[in-house]
């Protein structure tokens, strides 16, 4: 997957100053493509994009579909018009049950795990639909199809990407823009922070190759996904989960 693959073509990577946006952006970059990083870490970024060769930190909310707006006219200034889109940004919020969950952190999860895919899918949309191509591939998980106990939000908000991936990818299948999803079980990053122990070790109890996945991993497919060389999938899901689904 390196070499020319991505010659000529910008990708923007939410969430690509760190863990699998980084990896993503990093396989993409080594095949010749040109890098925007758009997070809110933006010393992190840019840390991120210096290790990159042709690529750029971006400040964005993916909340906020202004804030989405303005990283997308940075982009095509000073990159060119998106091609790819890698939806990476996410978090994982409190490990705890629905009778427990404070109604703040469900409406946070939900904010940047949805509707924040759903507004960075729309906001490249139309250009790549002008243009006759492109590809989307949004980060989604297995818990979004098989829901964790304890990560309603997290779970809940994957099941919506993953629905999402599947309507956009059926809007645009004439278009030329390819849109897939991939559903990784539980991959060693930073979110590891974000969650208790009980509930990692639950998660590798689900495995049954009884390891973490690693980034690189994620990338290998996505990388796959955001390349000329797919062209005959599209609003489908990619399990990478160490055979824990299987469907």
């Amino acid at each position: 997957m390196a070499g020319e693959l991505f010659k000529g073509r910008t990708a923007v990577v939410t969430g690509g100053a760190r863990g699998i946006g980084l990896a993503c952006a990093a396989k993409i970059a080594a095949g010749g493509g040109r890098i925007a990083l758009w997070d809110r870490d933006m010393d992190r970024a840019k840390q991120s994009a210096a290790s990159l060769g042709d690529a750029i930190a971006v400040s964005v909310d993916v909340t906020d579909d202004k804030s989405i707006a303005a990283a997308l006219v940075t982009t095509e200034t000073q990159l060119a018009p998106p091609d790819i889109l890698v939806a990476s940004a996410g978090i994982t919020g409190p490990n705890t049950t629905v009778a427990q969950y404070p109604t703040d952190a469900w409406k946070q999860v939900i904010d940047i795990n949805l509707t924040g895919v759903f507004l960075s899918n729309r906001a490249v949309v139309d250009g790549m639909v002008k243009r006759g191509w492109g590809r989307i591939v949004n980060i989604a998980s297995v818990a979004g199809k098989e829901g964790n106990p304890n990560a309603s939000a997290y779970s809940a908000s994957k099941a919506g990407v993953i629905g999402l991936t599947k309507s956009l990818g059926k809007e645009l299948a004439m278009t030329g823009v390819l849109v897939n999803c991939v559903a990784p079980a539980v991959v060693k990053t930073e979110l590891f922070s974000q969650m208790t122990e009980q509930h990692i070790q639950f998660m590798l109890s689900k495995i049954p190759m009884s390891r973490f996945g690693e980034v690189d991993e994620i990338a290998e497919m996505v990388s796959w996904l955001a390349s000329p060389l797919c062209t005959f999938s599209t609003g489908a899901t990619f399990d990478l989960s160490g055979g824990r689904a299987t469907y």
